[in-house]
């Protein structure tokens, strides 16, 4: 069976390689803040694909200077982009009247500066490039930003969540506006909007009568695995979705349908 994906990746965060690395991906920029997660990251990746050749890339998503020189790196390195992924971000609980203005500009600094600084850097270079593949299908590069089911709703009076729910909105916006934009220059751009996912941290919030509460509004009554969203990641960057621009894909359990 043909591998999904091809040519050069570009993932800040994590969560998506090990799944890029499994449906074919072989030049892999890895991006993160930590350089420590870069490095366990990277460690477990060669010992499960050896074959794979992986840039670590120390980068701060909300500072402009080191977005550019992130991509810069990876085009040096592998000559070109063809898949990027946006996954940097930072959370948050609180409702607008208990929300100061140095958290919501610093939510909004990572969550939707950060996309739309990676997403400028990636475009510059992706309109630059050839096709991977012939037209109609082929493309010169794919974009999946991480947003939010809270992209596409707003957060629940329990868990109020003014900055994150807006940054998320933004991100929906960011990928819309610019999908339409450069489908004529053959880039697609679209978003997975996440759920509630099982993460160390809200495996934790289980304990909480108003987390146990909103998993119950999940038509499938349960939390996600990390695994499943990365699988509409790599959907999305794949052949398989070449019809597929502007959009924001829910991966919630059906939260968002009801």
């Amino acid at each position: 069976m043909a591998a999904l994906l091809k040519g050069t990746a570009f993932i800040t965060g994590a969560g998506s390689a090990y799944a890029f690395a499994a449906h074919g991906i072989r030049n892999l920029a890895l991006c993160d803040i930590n350089p420590q997660t870069l490095a366990t990251t990277t460690q477990h990746l060669k010992t499960q694909y050896p074959d794979l050749s992986i840039l670590e890339l120390e980068m701060d998503t909300s500072v402009e200077s080191s977005v550019e020189t992130a991509i810069a790196t990876t085009i040096r390195e592998f000559s070109r982009l063809d898949i990027a992924v946006n996954n940097a971000g930072i959370g948050g609980s609180v409702a607008t009247h208990l929300s100061s203005l140095e958290s919501w500009r610093r939510t909004m600094s990572i969550n939707l500066d950060g996309v739309w600084l990676c997403q400028r850097a990636q475009i510059q270079q992706m309109v630059k490039q050839s096709l991977l593949e012939p037209a109609p299908r082929g493309n010169r590069g794919v974009i999946v930003n991480v947003a939010s089911m809270l992209g596409l709703v707003a957060s629940a009076t329990a868990t109020p969540a003014v900055a994150y729910t807006a940054s998320k909105h933004g991100v929906m916006g960011l990928t819309k506006t610019d999908a339409v934009m450069y489908a004529e220059h053959g880039i697609r751009i679209n978003a997975i909007c996440p759920g509630y996912v099982g993460t160390p941290l809200l495996k934790a919030a289980m304990g909480s009568g108003i987390m146990v509460a909103e998993v119950e509004k999940v038509a499938q009554k349960r939390l996600g695995e990390m695994e499943e969203v990365a699988d509409g990641i790599v959907f999305l960057a794949s052949r398989m979705s070449s019809f597929m621009t502007g959009q924001g894909m829910a991966v919630d359990g059906g939260y968002t349908c009801q």
